[in-house]
């Protein structure tokens, strides 16, 4: 984990307020993995007061991004950065999806903005394993497919591919999932994890997801983000450093 003085180089407007910043440093770009995340602070006065949490979208050499939108006073200063900028930034942070194993296909499943960390993940797997993404929104405005591969896509009013949840979509294609060597890989609003480990227990597919939370520390002292751990029910896991990524068969959501 280190604290750096990061430089913003550049910001770009995807679409529908979705944001991805391009962040200057050597240290953090070499050292995240996929599925970590980093803790900035968006500002350097007093407010917002708490670091803001995001997944590392994707490593460019000495450069790493960052993704999202728009939703309170953190999000619209970050919008609102220019070249040169300097951050307060604590990363690498938390644990990474596990790209080791005996699958061949990478399943990749994203509601709204839970495509952010695919990117770095696709670019990591470098033609090793096959990608198959899918991903879903309520409409086709929060269906976010940037950087990603193979794409099947599912909204919930239909106004884009399949009509229901992307969960559902996995299960319109459970013949195709269950004729290859695969293992699931999640990240999104919590009701959409929980849907996925249901279907990835029931049918026995290994999954790995990156689940969301409150995170006012990073790295475990405050302990404000706990989950209920399934193997001991007396136990609470922290997000922040036991994850934010668990296989399916660690955690209850």
């Amino acid at each position: 984990m280190l604290i750096v003085n990061a430089n913003v180089e550049e910001i770009i407007e995807l679409d529908n307020q979705i944001y991805l910043l391009k962040i200057f440093s050597p240290e953090i770009a070499g050292s995240i993995k996929p599925g970590q995340f980093v803790n900035l602070r968006v500002s350097e006065s007093t407010y917002p007061l708490l670091r803001r949490p995001f997944s590392v979208c994707d490593v460019e050499g000495d450069f790493f991004y960052i993704m999202f939108n728009v939703l309170g006073e953190g999000t619209k200063t970050l919008a609102h950065k220019h070249h040169g900028e300097a951050l307060d930034i604590l990363g690498p942070l938390g644990n990474g999806f596990n790209l080791e194993g005996d699958f061949e296909t990478a399943v990749l499943v994203a509601g709204g903005l839970g495509s952010a960390p695919f990117p770095y993940f696709i670019r990591k797997i470098n033609g090793s394993k096959k990608i198959l993404s899918f991903v879903g929104g309520r409409t086709f405005r929060e269906v976010i497919t940037y950087g990603m591969n193979n794409i099947l896509t599912a909204t919930d009013d239909g106004s884009l591919g399949f009509k229901g949840n992307v969960v559902e979509l996995l299960n319109e294609n459970i013949e195709i999932l269950k004729s290859n060597k695969i293992k699931i890989f999640g990240c999104g609003p919590t009701p959409m994890l929980r849907a996925l480990s249901e279907f990835s227990i029931k049918n026995n597919f290994e999954c790995d997801i990156s689940t969301e939370s409150a995170m006012a520390c990073g790295f475990g002292i405050c302990q404000g983000c706990p989950v209920e751990s399934a193997k001991d029910k007396d136990k609470f896991l922290l997000v922040c450093k036991d994850g934010p990524v668990f296989n399916v068969k660690d955690i209850v959501l």
